[in-house]
C-alpha cells in the first residue's frame, strides 16, 4: 500500500501508483450537507474534485440540486439511494454523464460507492442497472461469472463473481484496473483483500488473481492514463 500524502485536497492522486485501502477502517468525514458523510479513497481538487469515495446518507438526508461537470458513477452498497428520477435499491449501478444534474436524497438511509469528475465528455449514456435482477454470463475461466455494466472506448465496468477456488491467469492492465470487493475475499500474489477493500492497480501492472473462499467484486479497467504523475510521489 502506498502512503497517503495530502497536498491541499489531494489524496492518493498519483494515478500511476498502486493503492490498497480497507475502506471499513477509514474515518467518516463530513460533507457540505448535514447527514451526508464520506470515506475518501482518492481525490484531486477542492469541494468540486476528481474523487472516489464511500458516501453514507443518514435517513432523511439530501443534497442540494447540482450539476456533474465531469460525470458521476455510483454503485449502491446498502439501503436505497434516490433522486427525482427514481429510487435505487442496493446493487443498483448508475451513471450520470458529464453535464447532467440531479437532487439526490435517501429516505431510509444508504451507503454508496461514488466516482466524480472521471467520465469522458463524449460518454453521454445514462445508466441505471438493477444488478439484483440482471443475468450473469460465463467468464473466461471456469468458476468465473461476469455482469457487464458499461463500456466506452477502452473503459469497461463489470461485476465479477468468483466461485471458491477460482484462479485466473496472469495478465496485464495497459489502462489500469480499479476494484472494490463487495463480499468474500479477493486475492493475488500481492495479498488478500476482504470485503470493503478498494484497490487501484496502475497502467501496465500485472497480477495473477484468485479467490480461495469466493468473492464478488466491482471492477473497472482501461480508464487510467499512463502519463499522469499527479502529486509527485
Amino acid at each position: 500500500m502506498t502512503a497517503a500524502r495530502i497536498s491541499g485536497m489531494d489524496l492518493y492522486a498519483d494515478l500511476i501508483r498502486r493503492v490498497v485501502l480497507d475502506s471499513t477502517t477509514l474515518p467518516w468525514t463530513s460533507s457540505p450537507m448535514a447527514g451526508v458523510e464520506r470515506r475518501q479513497l482518492d481525490r484531486r481538487g477542492g469541494e468540486v474534485a476528481r474523487a472516489t469515495s464511500i458516501v453514507r446518507y443518514a435517513p432523511g438526508s439530501h443534497f442540494e440540486p447540482h450539476i456533474h461537470g465531469g460525470g458521476e458513477e455510483i454503485l449502491v452498497l446498502e439501503g436505497t439511494f434516490s433522486d427525482e428520477q427514481g429510487n435505487y435499491p442496493v446493487g443498483t449501478y448508475l451513471r450520470h454523464p458529464a453535464g447532467s444534474a440531479h437532487a439526490p436524497f435517501s429516505e431510509a438511509g444508504c451507503t454508496i460507492l461514488v466516482k466524480l469528475q472521471q467520465m469522458h465528455p463524449a460518454d453521454q449514456q445514462g445508466v441505471a442497472i438493477a444488478t439484483a435482477r440482471t443475468a450473469w454470463v460465463p467468464g473466461l475461466v471456469s468458476g468465473l461469472q461476469v455482469m457487464p455494466l458499461h463500456g466506452f472506448g477502452s473503459e469497461h465496468v463489470a461485476l465479477v463473481r468468483w466461485a471458491p477456488g477460482t484462479h485466473f491467469q496472469p495478465h496485464s492492465h495497459p489502462g489500469g484496473e480499479e476494484i472494490f470487493v463487495l463480499d468474500g475475499v479477493f486475492q493475488d500474489e500481492h495479498g488478500s483483500y476482504p470485503a470493503g477493500t478498494w484497490l487501484r492497480n496502475p497502467p501496465g501492472s500485472v497480477h495473477r488473481p484468485w479467490s480461495d473462499p469466493g468473492c464478488t467484486i466491482w471492477v473497472k479497467t482501461g480508464h487510467l492514463p499512463a502519463t499522469l504523475a499527479s502529486d509527485g510521489r
